[in-house]
């Protein structure tokens, strides 16, 4: 696959100075221009102004110059505007607004983290207390893995990040939703049917499932209500997750061990039904993980901006 990283997200905010402390709080390292690094991914997040919250742009890395070249030629196919320069490409999905950016950029090499020891019947990994009890550092999440935006035309906005973008389907929630990579990750961008466009929540990589407990531990010490779901894992990429709500109603997950497809020949794209769409394990999604508490209050004002 010549696009090989989700590199970046820009979210657009009511409250930025309040969502950015919380997203510093969950971990993420704040820079003095709004943008906030991860541990293994770099600048990966931007908080800026917006009248609704909404996922204003994507960034994605691609290896050369040709692979730029192919997606202008898809585009130009399928009658969708872009913008090209030596080394970049954006484009914008219209029915979502949200602008994709391809820059050409090296590979990234993800340092190794060194497996955690569990022990099982018959079988004894590790001697003493299970180091994820041990560990009193904060949890600083690795790198981005997706983002989660819903559209008012699901093809549509399908149709652009796979037939013009490059992007590939992992699997499909029937009628609902496409997981589409952009990496080897199992999704890093999901598109959910929705009656209003929005940003449903960002997904951000952690060592492993003591990481999620102790991040989201934190999180909710002085701030219950920031609790949406959780903890869990899911069928579809089968990781382990929990999430939370930012201050201008996004979610945001604590995620680890994501289904990974190297080689596309072995990887057979489900439709997903019912439950499975969802969670495999883990406590019922509340109502408002599925139809978030303020969909009616965006579907109104965007109403109001189209008068």
């Amino acid at each position: 696959m010549s696009l090989h990283r989700l590199a970046s997200v820009i979210i657009g905010v009511p409250n930025v100075n309040e969502t950015r402390s919380y997203y510093e709080e969950f971990g993420l390292t704040p820079d003095s221009d709004g943008w906030f690094r991860t541990t293994d991914g770099g600048r990966q997040l931007q908080v800026t102004g917006a009248p609704t919250r909404r996922l204003i742009e994507l960034g994605v890395d691609v290896d050369d110059e040709d692979d730029l070249d192919r997606v202008a030629h898809n585009l130009h196919r399928l009658d969708i505007e872009f913008e090209r320069t030596a080394h970049v490409l954006t484009s914008v999905d219209l029915t979502t607004g949200v602008k994709a950016t391809l820059r050409v950029a090296p590979r990234r090499t993800q340092p190794t983290v060194p497996a955690t020891a569990y022990n099982g019947p018959g079988r004894i990994d590790r001697a003493g207390r299970a180091p994820g009890i041990l560990r009193t550092d904060r949890v600083h999440p690795r790198k981005l893995g997706h983002a989660v935006v819903g559209t008012t035309n699901l093809a549509a906005s399908t149709r652009f990040f796979v037939e013009g973008l490059g992007f590939r389907a992992s699997d499909f929630i029937k009628d609902k939703g496409a997981f589409l990579r952009c990496s080897n990750d199992h999704h890093n961008l999901l598109v959910l049917e929705s009656p209003v466009t929005y940003l449903h929540h960002t997904s951000w990589q952690v060592d492993d499932i003591d990481d999620i407990g102790r991040g989201a531990q934190r999180m909710l010490e002085d701030h219950p209500e920031r609790h949406v779901w959780g903890l869990g894992r899911h069928h579809a990429g089968s990781n382990f997750f929990w999430y939370l709500k930012d201050p201008a109603g996004n979610f945001s997950e604590y995620f680890s061990d994501m289904d990974c497809i190297v080689e596309d020949q072995l990887w057979t794209p489900e439709v997903l039904e019912g439950a499975k769409g969802l969670f495999n394990w883990g406590p019922p999604p509340p109502p408002s993980f599925i139809n978030p508490d303020d969909l009616a209050g965006l579907m109104a004002g965007t109403h109001s901006m189209t008068q």
